[in-house]
């Protein structure tokens, strides 16, 4: 059974910090692209950063210079790091590890909320 299990969401002050965990389990981890996307209210899903198996990494605009993913593999774990948090950095943070193939495997975590509120 595939299981994607993020942590580390919460309320931050604006300009601070959090860092999100991802563990998964039942796939072979290191063959997946992962992600982290997040979905405010009212708003559509979005991706905020992704890695690649390689190595690679791309960034929505609004994060960039100020969050970081990075994969650690022999944990099998994603974490994004968040810095200089802001009020529109509210939203669910969702883990997604993605297999493209025929078919594509999508797996998705259940989601942490972080909120940035003074």
């Amino acid at each position: 059974q595939v299981q994607l299990v993020e942590s580390g969401g919460g309320l931050v002050e604006p300009g601070g910090s959090l860092r999100l965990s991802c563990a998964a389990s039942g796939i072979r981890f290191t063959i997946f692209t992962v992600g982290w996307y997040r979905q405010a209210p009212g708003k559509q899903r979005e991706l905020v950063a992704a890695q690649s198996t390689g190595g690679s990494t791309n960034y929505a605009d609004s994060v960039k210079g100020r969050f970081t993913i990075s994969r650690d593999n022999a944990k099998n774990t994603v974490y994004l790091q968040m810095n200089s948090l802001q009020p529109e950095d509210t939203a669910v943070y969702y883990c997604n590890a993605r297999l493209v193939g025929l078919p594509t495997r999508d797996y998705w975590g259940q989601g942490t909320q972080v909120t940035v509120s003074s």
